[in-house]
């Protein structure tokens, strides 16, 4: 199908991925290894980063409609997770989505529905969530395209190689400074 019509593959692997990682919560980097197979690199990176960021979205509004009132008063009790989430505006809830979304403690399916319960806005998350999500959705694209092409097998894990390290150097600079400070 993805030779014969493009269009028609791209619709149903984004319509199958934002289903799959929002509603039966299926880990979204299996779907970044598919679309690197099927798709390539380049394509790959572009449906997956759509369909990733509009299961996010999803997830994050069930949660902000069903689950935002009587899950936050429950947290706002918590001290610590009421400081996180709640205080100081959405300076905290971006941080903490940058911190998230860059440095995988959690799974991605469990932080869409949390962050649906923080006061940060639809549009925002939506926005920060497609940034901060695409090194990590890249470097697993562009590996599994590397697996399975012969001419540009080393270019692509090389590319990969260096994604890695980028969003590792991130992920070391941002645990130092807010993890280990607290200073959220």
């Amino acid at each position: 199908m993805i030779n014969e019509n493009i269009i028609k593959a791209s619709i149903i692997y984004i319509i199958i991925t934002a289903i799959g990682s929002s509603v039966l919560a299926l880990p979204g980097v299996t779907f970044a290894l598919f679309s690197g197979i099927l798709f390539g690199p380049i394509l790959g990176i572009i449906l997956c980063s759509i369909s990733a960021t509009m299961s996010a979205s999803i997830s994050f509004i069930i949660s902000r409609f069903f689950l935002k009132d009587s899950v936050k008063p429950l947290i706002e009790k918590n001290k610590y997770l009421n400081k996180i989430l709640f205080e100081d505006g959405n300076k905290n809830a971006i941080m903490l989505l940058m911190i998230t979304r860059l440095v995988p403690l959690f799974p991605y399916n469990i932080q869409n529905f949390a962050y649906g319960i923080t006061d940060i806005s639809f549009i925002l998350y939506t926005i920060y969530t497609f940034i901060f999500m695409l090194p990590g959705i890249s470097l697993f694209t562009i590996a599994s395209a590397g697996i399975i092409s012969k001419e540009n097998r080393i270019l692509y894990f090389l590319i990969s190689g260096i994604i890695f390290v980028f969003v590792l150097t991130i992920s070391i600079y941002l645990k130092k400074k807010y993890i280990n400070n607290k200073s959220i």
